[in-house]
């Protein structure tokens, strides 16, 4: 399926136009905007402005509570625990990131945890977050849905894609961000693979059965077939990072699992996090950290390529190389986009106020 290109800064425009239409106050919209975009700037459109169709009936069926702001549960300092009430996890999670970062300056590290958040998008932009400021950041996440990924062992799912993400400023040199989830795939990117019509790389998915499958439609079945499962990422070591996400990122700070008494909403995606964000320039050695590891860096990158590899990456190099191609465009294809449309007509059917109209109207046919 051809993509179309969205221009950019147009793009932009017509999510903050579409969640003002929908109640958010100003803030919210430009910082749900400036999220979804740039994860799909970043490459990552599984977090990108396709999931405004979900989030949008999450909204339509009051799951999704707009104009949140995070409220201190426990604080004690540098360790502090914060509930987002359910807000725009893009806009809650800012705030929360925010407080986090201001007690790591002036105490040297802080441990925060944030429970019930909508879905905070793509985890690598809050370390990216951190390292503006000059911290390090590492996080740990659950997600609160139906169950799409089997634990290592066995044929049914029993988690979600739990992420996990470290950010790391290095002196003189672009900053480390390391970002994936547990699962061998993104939920997401499997949508965008279905919508695409393509196929999903091996040992990532399940049919219904229990059996390996590339086709991203077995978790898309028709109606009145189980849907498959997603596969832990190296077998037991993804299976057993999933459940340290559990543990810390919810189970820890009060948040919840996705056992079937909490996954009884429609539409939305709740998570919880465990952010440690601390200074490394209070470690004491930031001088000789940059320049070992730039001596490092060069060492590893100096191995001689693979057959059919580009070369050894840092990572965020692919992140850094994507937003350079999509700074004028970004590409979506029809099935999302007809999802979005149908978004905006929601929308505006439900509150009665103008929309910023089908975003296929700002479409190109891409080259």
């Amino acid at each position: 399926m051809t993509p179309h290109l969205i221009p950019t800064a147009a793009l932009h425009d017509w999510v903050v136009a579409l969640w003002l239409a929908a109640g958010s106050d100003g803030r919210e919209a430009r910082l749900t905007a400036d999220h979804l975009v740039a994860a799909n700037l970043a490459g990552h459109d599984s977090h990108g402005v396709g999931m405004i169709p979900r989030y949008v009936d999450s909204w339509l069926a009051d799951e999704l509570q707009l104009n949140q702001q995070p409220r201190v549960v426990h604080d004690h300092g540098s360790m502090l625990t914060l509930d987002a009430q359910r807000g725009m996890g893009q806009a809650v999670t800012q705030a929360a990131m925010a407080l986090a970062i201001e007690r790591a300056r002036a105490q040297g590290v802080c441990v925060m945890g944030l429970r019930n958040t909508h879905h905070l998008g793509r985890v690598g932009h809050w370390a990216e977050q951190a390292v503006a400021a000059g911290l390090v950041s590492v996080h740990f996440v659950n997600v609160v849905s139906k169950p799409v990924v089997a634990p290592h062992g066995g044929t049914q799912a029993r988690f979600v894609t739990n992420p996990f993400t470290v950010g790391i400023p290095v002196p003189g040199r672009e900053p480390v961000v390391l970002d994936f989830a547990t699962s061998a795939l993104a939920l997401g990117k499997v949508r965008v693979a279905h919508n695409k019509g393509v196929q999903v790389p091996a040992n990532a998915l399940l049919d219904h059965s229990g059996a390996p499958t590339t086709d991203p439609s077995a978790m898309f079945p028709p109606a009145g077939t189980p849907p498959g499962a997603l596969l832990p990422f190296a077998g037991h070591k993804g299976y057993a990072l999933a459940m340290v996400c559990e543990i810390l990122g919810a189970a820890m700070i009060g948040g919840d699992t996705p056992r079937p008494l909490h996954t009884q909403m429609k539409y939305a995606v709740w998570n919880n996090m465990l952010a440690i964000v601390f200074d490394p320039a209070r470690m004491g050695a930031m001088d000789a950290f940059g320049t070992e590891f730039a001596a490092f860096a060069e060492w590893v990158q100096s191995a001689p390529p693979r057959a059919g590899s580009e070369g050894v990456l840092m990572p965020g190099d692919p992140e850094r190389r994507t937003r350079r191609e999509r700074a004028d465009a970004v590409p979506i294809d029809g099935a999302t986009l007809a999802q979005m449309d149908a978004a905006a007509r929601a929308v505006g059917h439900a509150r009665g106020t103008d929309t910023p109209g089908p975003l296929s109207a700002l479409a190109r046919a891409s080259g």
